[in-house]
């Protein structure tokens, strides 16, 4: 709607005739706050979980160990498996976050059907991978 539809009132605010309560919109912004706030927070975890990451490659490299020898530490600490649990836990939410925006913004493709196959992508992620972690953690 336009501006010329509606009509403004002395605050600045225009009214529209349209029918759809405060409510919907209040809910819809909350929804987009609580995107927000998962997205930027998931991408500091996930941050954090690359760096441990890398630092454990570059160890692994630089002290010769075999892909028997990670394995086996795997099976030996609670830490690992946990720290690949929550790295896990962390990409199943920020992917399906991220390409939601992708989605709305340039693809202009938006409702509860995007919202659906991108929830089942998050499934995915996270039954992959915690599948993986599970079976390398024994």
């Amino acid at each position: 709607m336009s501006i010329v539809e509606g009509s403004a009132r002395a605050d600045g605010i225009v009214r529209t005739s349209d029918p759809r309560p405060d409510a919907k919109w209040a809910r819809h912004a909350r929804f987009a706050a609580w995107r927000f706030v998962l997205q930027r927070g998931s991408a500091a975890v996930l941050g954090l979980c690359v760096v441990v990451h890398l630092a454990g490659i570059v160890y692994a490299v630089r002290h010769g160990l075999t892909s028997e020898a990670i394995v086996a530490r795997m099976h030996a600490s609670a830490i690992w498996p946990s720290f690949y649990a929550v790295f896990v836990v962390v990409v199943a939410v920020h992917a399906p976050l991220g390409l939601r925006a992708i989605c709305d913004e340039w693809l202009g493709w938006r409702g509860r059907g995007i919202d659906a196959v991108l929830a089942l992508f998050a499934c995915v992620l996270l039954a992959g991978g915690l599948y993986a972690v599970a079976s390398l953690a024994g």
